[in-house]
């Protein structure tokens, strides 16, 4: 099937040759201050968008979300394992069609910026690598390995080749501005030695005979050589230099949150330091600035790496998972970038001098051409810091940076929010009727356990062999299980016959299942991190013939750090018998085992909508908190446009389905640790992603994406195999929509207020414009306020999808207040 594909994405793809771009060739070059696009210095505002975390249907306003957000670029990395999951075996279909997501970039009038890599890490299944990369003989990665180098070098022409042929680099009229080789190399070089270092020259060589056009950059490597861009990912790049004077200050990653771990809390990155990250780093000197991530996105079927990263890729992105504006972080940032665009060529051009206030406060300012712009920087943690600039004091908050288009005007800083607060609300699924939720009923079906038969053998094992083999090689990561299974006899007189002794295994999971003549004993699956443990449970052994099933399962591959090819998967041993009490062990690791890949399920591809053996289903005496069960029902389309989720709050872990496509993983009965979430986050701290979790004492993951472009216009199929145990009486199809929004903005400002999905502003339940107290969902007036606020609000916004409020006296009223400064408080209701 792959092959078949692969066929008829080429074909189109030499196809297009005929396709002559309309749009001219732009020169792309570079200096010491930046970018140049035909010439001149541009200030470039990307976000990271990865097409295979989201859908074609969604890549179109993903990205007039991202422009409308004040960015130009976006980014994206390349997925190897993804394209080629088989040697040779190319698939660039649906959601993996690189050639249509960087086109319709182009189309959206945005730059773009391949990470080819191949190499991505990304929280992705085994960093981008196929699996079967492993499995080559004398094969070392991402080092001077002739083995390695020949895979990567067949795949970078591929992709090289593939943009080239569509006239996608900017040198040919394209919108791809800027392509990266290899990745984070820099963390890991020293492990190599020697052969690091010539593996990056090769690296660099091989990008630039290429010839196409574009500058290469090469992220955390700062020996990178010329012509390379040495670039910086991280929390904050402010401080940092790239390795050659005609480079530009690149920032490659700005981690706009984190990723989450099953079993772990919900990561946040407050909109106040992720914009103090951004202004320092312009105050600075920066030219180029890449959001990581800007929509985070889903981890479609087994794509999540780790091990142990969630199916949802949310990352607090600015565009959550599915694509809403995450506000505040969104508009705030957008108030930014559109004041860095609006003073980009005083910034790229300008003449700069910095001031030292002390204290870590400082100023820098940029002028040119008789314009000047300032950026007072306050880097101190603990105090708001008055300085006198230019014959004016200007107060500015901890850890925050304020920013003077003119030198003299406060139009923005980093610590002062003025955009809405937006509250997600889940709907349940209306029936045809729109009158109530629609009862989802279920069918099910056993998954076959699997044993060795009389004769001794297993229906399609693909391997017999006297050890205990790695997982992946084995598998070749096509399954995340693989069953090791093995018979002994214990004759009369054995000291194991008919005692109740202890199965010891030990395994580099990350899930045991294991079952001792076809009888299930139990599961155990790695935790805090540590995927190598030890599974004792006592069973019952009989005279004669003895047979063991262990299911070794998998929960997303390595996808960072050195030599992690190297890292064991699977059932290693010892596996063991031991009598405790009697203080003998029978070593059953050199038995003969039979390996058999995947679930019986799969091959009878009961996860797809048509299938030759849909008639085994029953429906009645549903099973609950039973392990391996396939459940399957149908829901109709959830009407208008939201985002649609389905809770699986209630099952244990497993693999869903809609319309045979795979949503991922899901893993809700795994509940995150009770401790670690503040009741209060502060901006003012450097941000590693740990501070301001929330979800605490909740399941990891409950709510998983079902997009939009998966669904049919009338009945669905939700199909899902449980592998632990759990009930789907409670499971439901959903939207998701922003409910109401909030927010609590300064005076001097306008206020942009937006519902979402078509709907409309219905009720203004508070509005206070004075010295108003507390926060959203909680506001109350002060001691003063202007009498026209909430009428002026209620004009302006009820019945609108979207209106913009002018925060001041001349149209809210007078306050009759005293204070320094007053703030609108608006509470509205979608």
């Amino acid at each position: 099937m792959a092959t078949t594909r692969c066929c008829c994405v080429l074909v189109l793809g030499f196809a297009a040759l005929l396709f002559v771009s309309l749009a001219s060739a732009t020169e792309v070059s570079y200096d010491g201050r930046g970018i140049k696009i035909d010439g001149e210095r541009k200030l470039i505002l990307s976000g990271a968008i990865h097409y295979p975390r989201s859908t074609p249907e969604m890549w179109t306003s993903l990205f007039k979300k991202a422009k409308e957000g004040g960015l130009n670029a976006i980014e994206t990395y390349v997925f190897w394992n993804a394209h080629e999951p088989l040697p040779r075996q190319y698939d660039f279909s649906g959601n993996l069609d690189l050639v249509r997501f960087i086109k319709t970039i182009h189309d959206e009038g945005l730059f773009a910026i391949l990470r080819i890599g191949p190499y991505v890490c990304a929280e992705w299944n085994y960093g981008g690598f196929p699996v079967w990369l492993h499995n080559i003989q004398n094969i070392t990665f991402r080092t001077n390995n002739e083995a390695y180098k020949n895979e990567m070098k067949i795949f970078t022409t591929l992709i090289v080749d593939m943009m080239r042929h569509e006239n996608l680099f900017a040198s040919q009229g394209g919108p791809i501005i800027l392509a990266q080789i290899e990745n984070e190399y820099g963390n890991i070089m020293w492990k190599y030695g020697q052969d690091g270092k010539d593996y990056v020259q090769w690296c660099a060589d091989l990008a630039q005979s290429f010839n196409i056009g574009v500058p290469w950059i090469m992220c955390q490597q700062g020996d990178a050589p010329q012509p390379m861009i040495n670039t910086c990912n991280g929390f904050y790049c402010d401080q940092f230099s790239p390795n050659n004077e005609n480079s530009p200050k690149i920032w490659t990653e700005n981690w706009s949150g984190w990723f989450k771990d099953w079993g772990s809390q919900d990561p946040h990155r407050t909109a106040q330091d992720l914009a103090f990250a951004v202004g320092r780093f312009f105050q600075l000197g920066g030219s180029l600035m890449n959001y990581y991530m800007y929509h985070g996105g889903t981890n479609f079927g087994h794509t999540a790496g780790g091990p142990y990263i969630t199916t949802s890729y949310d990352y607090d992105a600015p565009l959550d998972e599915y694509g809403i504006p995450h506000q505040p972080k969104w508009g705030h940032l957008k108030n930014l970038h559109v004041l860095l665009r609006a003073v980009e060529k005083t910034l790229l051009y300008g003449y700069r001098r910095d001031i030292d206030y002390g204290n870590w406060m400082s100023a820098t300012v940029y002028s040119y051409e008789g314009k000047c712009v300032a950026f007072l920087g306050n880097s101190n943690r603990k105090l708001d810091i008055t300085v006198d600039f230019q014959g004016k004091n200007y107060t500015v908050p901890k850890w925050s940076v304020t920013v003077l288009p003119d030198c003299y005007t406060e139009v923005y800083n980093t610590a002062k929010v003025n955009s809405q607060t937006s509250i997600l609300v889940k709907r349940p699924n209306q029936a045809d009727d729109g009158r109530e939720p629609y009862k989802l009923k279920w069918v099910w079906r056993k998954e076959r356990i699997e044993d060795i038969k009389k004769n001794g053998l297993v229906p399609d094992s693909v391997l017999t062999t006297n050890k205990l083999l790695d997982q992946l090689s084995v598998t070749n990561d096509t399954s995340d299980y693989l069953w090791y299974m093995t018979r002994f006899d214990l004759q009369p007189g054995d000291p194991f016959c008919g005692k109740v002794v202890t199965l010891h295994v030990h395994t580099y999971g990350h899930v045991l299942h294991a079952f001792v003549n076809s009888k299930f004993i139990g599961t155990q699956f790695a935790k805090d991190g540590k995927y190598e443990f030890v599974f004792e449970k006592n069973v019952q052994l009989k005279q004669g013939t003895n047979d063991i099933s262990l299911v070794s399962a998998t929960v997303g591959l390595p996808n960072y750090g050195a030599y992690f090819e190297d890292v064991k998967t699977g059932i290693h041993g010892p596996v063991q018998l031991i009598d405790y009490a009697a203080n003998i062990t029978k070593d059953l690791s050199s038995n003969e085992w039979i390996y058999k890949v995947g679930i019986e399920g799969i091959r009878m591809q009961l996860n797809l909508v048509h299938t030759p053996h849909q008639h085994y289903w029953h429906a009645e005496a549903l099973p609950t908190n039973r392990p391996f069960v396939w459940y399957k029902t149908t829901f109709p389309s959830p009407l208008g446009t939201d985002p649609v989720v389905v809770d699986l709050l209630g099952l244990g872990k497993g693999e869903a389905w809609v319309n045979g496509k795979s949503i991922g993983r899901y893993w809700p009965s795994l509940y995150a640790g009770k401790d670690g979430c503040p009741y209060k986050c502060d901006y003012n701290q450097s941000y590693s992603g740990s501070q301001c979790q929330t979800n605490c004492g909740q399941s990891t993951q409950r709510w998983y994406h079902i997009p939009r472009e998966f669904l049919n216009n009338r009945e669905n199929v939700l199909v899902l195999v449980e592998e632990f145990g759990g009930t789907p009486d409670v499971v439901s199809v959903q939207t998701i929509t922003v409910g109401s929004v909030c927010a609590n903005a300064n005076d001097g400002t306008n206020l942009e207020l937006s519902c979402q999905g078509g709907r409309v502003f219905s009720d203004i339940k508070f509005a206070s414009f004075g010295e108003p107290q507390g926060t959203c969902g909680s506001f109350k007036r002060g001691s003063c306020e202007a009498p026209w606020a909430l009428s002026f609000i209620k004009n302006r916004c009820l019945g609108r999808e979207k209106c913009v409020i002018p925060v001041s006296e001349y149209w809210l009223g007078p306050t009759g207040c005293h204070a320094a400064e007053y703030r609108l408080a608006v509470e509205a209701v979608c």
